[in-house]
């Protein structure tokens, strides 16, 4: 039985690896990413396609959020905001700084991505009828570079898994990405409130 659930989830993973890295990143974008830069580093995925899945995925993430705000705005925060960390309050506060830094902070919501401000950004970006074609095109030069960075990330860490001794691989996989998701936690809470208290 032991051995039978990792063949398993190998084989699924060899058959259907691009696409569940695709909807991986739908849910959760910066594991995702620095997770495909780690099984690229183990020969599980090649480079192109990879990357293609990681951009393609969250940029569809993107467009999902901006029609909710576009369709359903404070609707939305009012009825399923608390489970996404998003309350009025937050709307209000990025309403103001997005206002004034509109490109810029399209650009800074791809780096917080996942961690309650990103969200709301692109909640506000279609609650403002900011025109898609401006929207997706800041959003996607922000994806290039912070897919190409995080899969960077994980590569690294790929490599390092690569010379760990046989026994310490599942600790060292588990303490890695713990430390991985508190640091992307952490850096978007401080650029949150940075550009809250500089509104």
């Amino acid at each position: 039985m032991e051995t039978l659930v990792p063949d398993v989830l190998q084989g699924l993973l060899f058959e259907h690896r691009y696409l569940a890295l695709f909807f991986l990143t739908l849910a959760q974008g910066p594991l995702a990413m620095t997770l495909g830069g780690f099984l690229l580093r183990l020969d599980y995925f090649t480079f192109w396609p990879t990357y293609l899945v990681l951009m393609a995925g969250d940029l569809v993430g993107d467009t999902l959020w901006y029609l909710v705000g576009y369709h359903a705005g404070r609707r939305f925060v009012v009825r399923f905001g608390k489970f996404f960390s998003i309350t009025e309050t937050t709307i209000a506060k990025t309403e103001e700084v997005f206002h004034r830094y509109t490109n810029r902070i399209l650009l800074i919501s791809k780096i917080t991505m996942g961690f309650g401000f990103a969200i709301a950004t692109l909640l506000v970006a279609g609650m403002s009828r900011i025109p898609f074609r401006s929207y997706i095109l800041f959003n996607a030069v922000g994806q290039l570079f912070w897919t190409g960075l995080l899969l960077a990330v994980g590569y690294f860490l790929g490599d390092l898994y690569v010379h760990f001794n046989e026994g310490l691989h599942r600790l060292f996989i588990f303490a890695v990405f713990i430390m991985v998701l508190l640091a992307l936690y952490g850096f978007g809470n401080y650029l949150r409130k940075r550009n809250f208290n500089n509104a």
